[in-house]
């Protein structure tokens, strides 16, 4: 076993998680208050701080706090009347829970392959999939990269298809001067603990339409409509996805850090850059002109000219006691999607990238020589074979 940077007594370096929250006395403190008082007719105070200070940073006109980026997707599918008959096209590398939510509706998930230069949808692999079907197209911002959203709602728009923009990953970002879920019909967020602004869990619907929107609020309400006066009276089925005040008043002093944190997060993926940048093959996070991107979190893609083994890879991170994680794997190879294996394309590009990326530990608090330890482990790995 190789251990570098030895620092405490029991001949383990310190613990290097791959992602956590920053936490000041901000939060604690507007968390406490609604433990304390944010109940009976302020039950609902943080959560509507929380939405008009979403709103205000994305420069959108309705944001809905939910309890998960999940139950986001869920909402706007279902706002969609998405159903048995439908069809949803998702890039085949993203995270099982863009996909989930089509087949809660009983639809289908359509994966397509994506760009091997910003790692997010191809919008003419979009465009090949367009059926008579297709009700929708979800569109990924990986790990804080952009799409590329004029081509893909053009095409979108051409064919009177909705795009929900998935950004639980890109708060932060923004595509010519617009922010990440501020693009689409509709946007989903993330405030899953490893996000840059965290509730613990959680995440916002984002809704364009008003006519969507007053939908949405009673959908999200258990189909109560809030226009109709008569107390527990349900117009329709609908669903629980609230956020809870407690979760949305870590939210709101998060959102008051927003510039901070997203400024920690591009320090970070420019110390590691400045680090490991000379490696000739390994690729990092793209930032295409026009684009600003928040850098979620620093990946790395080890081209076919170095020798890279990531098991290998994973087992040298774990002997240093440092986190990392895989770059995410193809939803169409993976059990759970089996049943519409017969309707997916081939997606060369996914199958050639996801074996070969690396999520490396990129929390705010990181110190530069963690960034160190993380890179050493990285380097000796690379360079083994040489003599």
């Amino acid at each position: 076993m190789t251990t570098l940077f030895v620092i405490n007594g029991n001949g383990m370096p310190h613990k290097i998680h791959y992602a956590k929250p920053s936490i000041t006395e901000r939060e604690v403190r507007y968390v406490m208050d609604a433990a304390a008082n944010g109940w009976a007719e302020h039950c609902f105070d943080y959560i509507e701080k929380f939405s008009k200070a979403l709103c205000d940073y994305l420069k959108v006109p309705h944001a809905i706090p939910t309890s998960s980026c999940t139950g986001a997707l869920h909402l706007a599918l279902a706002a969609l009347d998405v159903g048995p008959d439908d069809e949803v096209i998702i890039p085949d590398i993203t995270w099982t829970a863009t996909a989930a939510p089509v087949t809660y509706l009983g639809a289908t998930p359509i994966f397509v392959d994506i760009l091997p230069d910003t790692w997010c949808i191809d919008p003419s692999a979009f465009e090949k999939a367009i059926t008579p079907k297709t009700k929708a197209v979800i569109p990924v911002h990986l790990y804080g990269n952009l799409c590329e959203m004029d081509e893909i709602n053009a095409i979108a728009h051409k064919h009177g298809i909705a795009v929900i923009e998935d950004a639980a990953e890109a708060l932060g970002s923004s595509y010519k001067g617009r922010n990440a879920g501020a693009l689409g019909d509709f946007a989903a967020f993330s405030f899953h603990g490893t996000k840059t602004v965290t509730t613990g869990e959680g995440g916002a619907l984002i809704v364009r339409s008003p006519k969507y929107y007053e939908k949405l609020l009673t959908l999200e309400s258990h189909g109560r409509d809030r226009k109709v006066a008569k107390q527990f009276w349900c117009e329709t089925i609908g669903y629980k996805y609230k956020m809870s005040n407690l979760e949305a008043a870590l939210g709101v002093a998060q959102l008051e850090r927003i510039n901070e944190l997203v400024t920690r997060k591009r320090e970070i993926f420019n110390l590691y850059k400045s680090r490991l940048g000379d490696i000739e093959g390994l690729s990092f996070n793209p930032e295409r002109a026009n684009t600003f991107n928040s850098y979620w979190m620093t990946t790395v893609l080890f081209g076919p000219e170095l020798d890279f083994n990531r098991p290998e890879l994973l087992k040298q991170f774990a002997e240093n006691n440092i986190d990392a994680r895989v770059f995410f794997y193809p939803l169409s190879m993976m059990p759970a999607f089996k049943a519409f294996s017969a309707y997916q394309p081939v997606n060369s590009v996914s199958y050639r990238l996801f074996e070969r990326g690396i999520n490396l530990p990129s929390y705010h608090d990181m110190r530069e020589d963690d960034i160190d330890r993380v890179c050493a482990v990285v380097r000796r790995h690379v360079t083994r074979v040489v003599a």
